[in-house]
Order: structure tokens, then sequence, then C-alpha cells
């Protein structure tokens, strides 16, 4: 497909590329209500189960690594549609797994690949929007990412009485192949082969110790990470915490998570509707000062006990409400900062997103004494330092810019 020049944001391309982002998202929260049943089908602790989810995260943060500079080299559309049927293939691997290894494994080899629709949906947004528009348009696209993952887990609940977690792969296979008929028949090329002669696979690999060495650039990341790694916290927590601790059925463990992912919704709907009259900088400064107060009472909470269940999620749903709307204003900030290595700068602040999320998730199963008390001080800490990093933008975001080419 030929590339598609700068304009209107295009509602259609906004609602694919938000579908295909989705892949990641639905792969982790599908599969959620299912981490206590696997306990007892291969007879393994909670924390075994509970490494499925963080060799997932690892995968996904190490394959956005890969595609950004193999996107910026070779262009966006043959690495999506690479990523993604790395992705069905290894589904169908998961689906069969029997026993907690191979699920470990194959569920690392299938983040690999539903990476590429995170990060390169990201870059082609912001290659075909000009940069009033872009922060905008990821907003929007983050709305439309946010209906898979609100009825995943309510989806995934239903599919354990109709046939146990194998069923949830099956769906999810039939779900990365529709993803993969219509990224081939619909997305366009955005990055133009002008461009990609300028852009040496080396030279974008190296991009990434260029932004290492930038303030701002560790602002967002850590803004932007550390509240990613707060709700990663909460979605390896909560299955256990929800359902076994509070007694929470399966089922209705969908309806308590989807209240956070409406939260995002309306967060990323108000960011829309604000960026473009008060900036990225700004949203993001209210956004992380709105993070950091909400994980200090959910640490409360989970250490005193007070109010129980409904001030765990009342708490929650303003931690995991902020998420959204910093990463669309961090990652904005961070590609147009970054202009030329703008899907390695997308790959390493997704990268670092799941990366932190992953230790998250392996800090709380480290925890696990049976108690919200592992998950309230590892969002507390999140909450913390997505804080600092807010104030590393803040100070720092009139420096100079070295290109990284």
């Amino acid at each position: 497909m030929s590339h598609v020049v700068k304009g209107r944001p295009d509602l259609r391309l906004i609602l694919l590329l938000g579908a295909l982002a989705a892949c990641g998202p639905i792969s982790i929260d599908m599969y959620l209500p299912s981490l206590p049943s696997l306990t007892q089908a291969f007879s393994v602790s909670a924390s075994a189960a509970q490494t499925t989810l963080t060799s997932f995260m690892f995968g996904f943060s190490i394959g956005m690594l890969l595609y950004g500079p193999l996107s910026d080299s070779f262009g966006r559309r043959p690495v999506l549609l690479g990523g993604i049927i790395m992705y069905v293939l290894s589904t169908i691997a998961c689906a069969v797994s029997f026993s907690i290894g191979s699920l470990v494994v194959f569920r690392f080899v299938q983040a690999l690949g539903a990476g590429a629709a995170s990060v390169l949906a990201r870059a082609i947004a912001r290659d075909a929007h000009e940069p009033a528009e872009a922060a905008r348009v990821m907003s929007m696209m983050a709305i439309v990412t946010s209906v898979g993952p609100l009825l995943a887990p309510l989806i995934g609940g239903q599919l354990l009485l109709l046939g146990g977690w194998r069923v949830v792969f099956i769906v999810l296979t039939l779900f990365g192949a529709l993803c993969a008929v219509t990224a081939f028949l619909r997305v366009p090329e955005t990055w133009p082969r002008e461009k990609r002669a300028n852009s040496a696979l080396l030279k974008s690999f190296a991009a990434y110790m260029t932004l290492l060495k930038d303030p701002v650039a560790w602002g967002h990341l850590l803004c932007g990470g550390m509240a990613f790694a707060s709700m990663f916290a909460y979605i390896t927590a909560t299955p256990f915490v929800y359902i076994e601790y509070f007694h929470v059925s399966a089922q209705h463990y969908g309806f308590l998570f989807g209240l956070n992912i409406v939260g995002i919704m309306a967060g990323n709907f108000v960011n829309a509707r604000l960026v473009s009259q008060y900036g990225p900088v700004r949203m993001i400064v209210a956004a992380a000062t709105i993070s950091c107060v909400a994980s200090l009472f959910v640490a409360l909470v989970c250490l005193t006990g007070w109010g129980g269940l409904w001030s765990i999620v009342f708490g929650l749903f303003f931690v995991v409400s902020m998420v959204g709307l910093l990463s669309a204003n961090c990652v904005t900030d961070l590609m147009h900062r970054y202009p030329r290595n703008a899907g390695a700068a997308a790959a390493l602040f997704g990268a670092v997103q799941f990366g932190l999320g992953a230790l998250a998730s392996l800090a709380v199963g480290l925890w696990r004494d049976g108690s919200p008390q592992g998950m309230g001080v590892t969002i507390a800490v999140c909450g913390v330092l997505c804080y600092v990093g807010r104030v590393l933008v803040v100070r720092w975001h009139g420096r100079p810019v070295v290109s990284a080419v």
C-alpha cells in the first residue's frame, strides 16, 4: 500500500488502530479470571500461575524494543503483519499446552507478537496525523482500545463456564486471525521509503541511547511507566484479592474490573477534549498528581482494612483512570520531541511500561500472603515514582533536544 498523507483524523483508521492495539490488553484481561483455575489444572501455587502473566509482560516489553527500530528501517506495515502472525501461531500453542512451563514459554512468544500491534499502532497514528492532532488521536484510540479490555474479563469468566481456560486461547486465536486479515487489507504504510533510507537499523537502535540521556525522556518513562505498573500490580493481584480474599465469583469479577476500564475511557475522553486547550504537559501534571494521591489512599486501605472491598475499588478507580491519559500524553510528547525516531521513541516507552509492569507483577506475586497488602504497597511505590517523573518533565521540558540521528 502507498503511504498516507498527513491530514485531519481519519475515524476509520483510528478505530482500526485502536482495535489492533487491543491485542495485548485483551490477551491479558480475558485470561485473568482463569488464573485461580490454573492452580488447580496444573497443581501449582498461585505464584507459579502468576508467572504466566509476568512472562507475557516481559515478552511484550522486549518485543516493543525490537519493533520500533525495525519499523523505522523497513516500514510499519510488514513488521506489523509479521508480529500479528507470530501472535496467532503462539496463541494456538498456548491452547494446547499441558504444563505450566510450556504455557509460560508460549505466553512469552505470544507477547512478542502482540507487541507489534501496540507499538506500531501508536507510530502509525503519529505518522498519519499532524502534531496538534496526535495527542487527541491517541486518546481517541485509547477509548477504542479500552472497549476490548472492558469486555474481555467478562467474556473470560463466561468462557470458564463453557470449557475452561483453553477455550480462552481458542477465542484469542480467532481474534488474532481477524486482526491479521484486517491489518493486511486496511492498514496503510505510513513510513515512506525515502525516510527509511535515512534510518539505518543500527542508528535506530542507537536512538535508544540518545533518548536515555534526556531527563525529559526519563520523566515521561517514569511518569507513564509507573502509572502503568500500578495498573499491572492491580491486574495481577485482584484475581486473587477479589476472588479468594473477598470471595467475589469469577463471573462477577469482570464487572468490578470493568469499572476501571470505564474510568480509563472517561480519562481519555476528558483528555481528548482538553489536551488541545491545555497541552500535554499540563495534562500530565494534573493526572500524575491525582494518580499519586489515589495510590497512597489504596495503600492505606490495603494496610489497615478500612472500608473493605469497596474502599479498595474506589481508590483503584482513580489510580487506573489516569493510566490512559498519562500514556497518551507522555508518549505523544516524547515522539514529537524526537520526530525522526518516532518508532524508536514509541517502542522504548512501551517497553519500559511493560517492563515496569512485569516488575510490579513480580513484586505482588512474591509478596503474596493472602491479603491485599502487597498490592497496596506496590501501588503506592508506583504512584510516588510516577510523581517523580512528573517533576522531571516539568523541570527539564525547556531543555534543547539533541538529535538522535
